[in-house]
């Protein structure tokens, strides 16, 4: 086995023969070297990295990772029940506006308020083709879809409000109004105005209309709402009912058998507040009925043909 041994400042070589025990003491050094090297890297490693991959620490890794996996399929699960809960919330929202616009639809057209005024006829705008590969809504879109919903449901519930308001104003209007007669199947037996006196025969002012059906103790009816002024004797008038209506109207009935309301009380439209008698300066069971507009009395003729508003 030959060496060359080179100079690098002057360039000469120098050629060494080794022979026999050298030479293979030399082999070993070039060749086994390595291998004893990587041999001692490896068993390091071993020894300072046994902790890490002991059958113990695997089995730890591998509980690890599988409660990751239950933790994970629960967490799955609760946002899937999450998700579903807001589906059928958000259904029921859905219904809950059908319901307030075929009901808002029904009121707008039975007061015969003007086309336009509200909105609950127009249809909302929607459409397009459908995508045959459908998925669920998302938690957010779900949020998202609820929210708008709750504000139009809002909105909804404000026009309602609205037009209950209107109906209402409108219902208390109608019952203010003064019109029809005290007696429902009565007739009248002495109008308003100049007529002979059933007592002297004399001509007089008669100031209301005498009603009657034939049938004492029958049930007189307020013409209109109000407040009870006046409920008792009264001279000439006997049992006698006074209504103040507001907007200066007052009715009265008088000559009444029996009186059904005091003063003080609250009347509706067609309200039953007295019965058919003969008190006071009477002939014979009827309803004598006046109207008196700004503290005058008028012709009650107009107001009993009256149409209801």
């Amino acid at each position: 086995m030959k060496v060359i041994l080179i100079d690098q400042h002057h360039g000469r070589t120098k050629t060494v023969i080794l022979r026999g025990w050298l030479k293979g003491v030399l082999s070993f050094c070039f060749l086994g070297a390595p291998f004893a090297l990587g041999y001692f890297g490896f068993q390091l490693s071993i020894s300072h990295n046994g902790d890490y991959v002991s059958p113990d620490s695997a089995q730890k890794w591998d509980r690890q990772l599988k409660n990751q996996e239950l933790s994970l399929a629960e967490i799955k699960g609760k946002s899937q029940q999450h998700i579903e809960a807001l589906t059928i919330r958000l259904a029921s929202l859905q219904t809950q506006l059908s319901r307030l616009d075929a009901m808002g639809l029904r009121v707008t057209h039975i007061t015969g308020l003007d086309e336009g005024e509200f909105d609950f006829e127009s249809p909302i705008g929607v459409g397009g083709l459908g995508d045959a590969q459908q998925t669920s809504y998302s938690l957010f879109e779900l949020g998202i879809e609820i929210e708008r919903l709750e504000r139009t449901l809002e909105d909804r519930e404000s026009q309602l409000k609205v037009l209950g308001d209107i109906v209402l104003d409108r219902e208390i209007e109608s019952d203010l109004f003064v019109a029809g007669k005290p007696l429902e199947d009565g007739w009248i037996v002495s109008n308003f105005g100049q007529r002979p006196d059933p007592f002297t025969g004399k001509l007089s002012f008669h100031k209301g209309i005498d009603f009657t059906n034939g049938r004492p103790g029958s049930v007189i009816d307020t013409v209109a709402a109000g407040v009870v002024v006046w409920s008792g004797p009264k001279s000439k008038y006997g049992l006698t009912v006074e209504v103040d209506h507001g907007k200066g109207f007052t009715t009265r009935y008088s000559h009444a058998e029996k009186l059904f309301v005091s003063v003080g009380d609250v009347v509706k439209k067609g309200q039953s507040i007295a019965s058919v008698g003969s008190t006071g300066r009477s002939t014979g069971p009827h309803v004598h009925f006046e109207i008196y507009k700004n503290g005058r009395v008028v012709d009650p003729s107009s107001y009993i043909n009256r149409t209801d508003r």
